[in-house]
């Protein structure tokens, strides 16, 4: 028999502003810690050297982690003109030089090759698993890493601030799955110029903003108090994406045995992906069919 996990039960999300120096694993250890839960998770990996909104989910809020995974997400990033560095940011070796600096004009217009649905490599370091190996770990052996580019959606990508020729501030709103490095990498490629991200921040993850976030600072002062409970968002939020279904109470008793519900009549279509709700609590996320919600992931009363 395995070995009960100790800790509180204790549900919702924690949105954390994380600095540089960290690691994304590193800030969801110390918040298990600090708040003494038995299950946390992330959404949505930041590089160790990048700031910003890391939403920290606890409890049944691990169960809308994909929700927030799936949902978009806005960075400002400012790239690094004339050099390409074999990380595609400033912690790698620069491996190729360029005197040629574009100007304002000629990077906005090709801005434009990067919107709506591109196809993307992942950097060489990076976590994509390759016969089951993290990419990274290869090009740290130094095997010669070929990686297969995959679909992003961009939504949005403008520059922001031009604060000297060898830099560009650039912001993107982005799907799942985007590796905003390999945007600065091909962006120089583009121009003929080489790049590389020097500044990476999260501004914000589905309904998550950084500035709402509280820090690695306040954590450690709040850890073990109920005063780091005031911080915790409704894992209801992890849903917002979702059409919101109500349900009676003899619904979220079916709900929460894995039975079809019954749910109240909404403008979702069948086949809709929801969630139900009872006094506001989330009960269930499924499938609408014909007036019920077929659940695929029930949460805890």
């Amino acid at each position: 028999m395995g070995r009960k996990r100790k800790g509180r039960d204790i549900s919702g999300w924690l949105v954390v502003d994380k600095p540089a120096g960290i690691t994304s694993t590193a800030v969801v250890n110390k918040v298990r810690w600090a708040m003494d839960a038995k299950k946390a998770g992330h959404a949505g990996t930041l590089d160790p050297e990048a700031t910003g909104v890391l939403a920290v989910a606890l409890g049944e809020a691990t169960k809308t982690v994909p929700y927030i995974t799936d949902a978009l997400k806005a960075y400002t990033f400012t790239v690094r003109l004339g050099q390409a560095t074999n990380t595609d940011d400033a912690e790698g070796e620069v491996i190729a030089e360029s005197d040629a600096r574009p100007t304002d004009e000629r990077i906005k217009q090709a801005l434009a090759s990067f919107l709506g649905e591109i196809m993307q490599v992942p950097p060489k370091f990076s976590a994509v698993k390759i016969d089951g190996q993290r990419a990274y770990k290869l090009a740290r052996d130094g095997e010669d890493v070929e990686i297969a580019a995959r679909p992003l959606w961009v939504e949005e990508l403008v520059l922001v601030d031009r604060p000297d020729p060898d830099h560009v501030v650039l912001e993107m709103t982005c799907g799942k799955g985007g590796y905003v490095r390999s945007v600065a990498r091909d962006l120089g490629q583009v121009l003929g110029c080489h790049g590389h991200v020097r500044e990476l921040r999260r501004i914000w993850s589905g309904p998550f903003d950084a500035e709402d976030g509280i820090t690695i600072e306040q954590i450690d002062e709040m850890a073990k108090t109920h005063a780091l409970d005031d911080h915790l968002r409704p894992l209801e939020e992890g849903l917002a994406d979702l059409p919101e279904l109500k349900c009676t109470p003899e619904g979220a008793t079916r709900l929460r045995n894995g039975n079809p519900g019954m749910v109240l009549a909404s403008d979702v279509e069948y086949g809709d992906e929801a969630w139900a709700s009872l006094d506001g609590r989330a009960v269930a996320v499924g499938v609408y069919k014909s007036g019920k919600l077929h659940p695929s992931r029930v949460f805890a009363a």
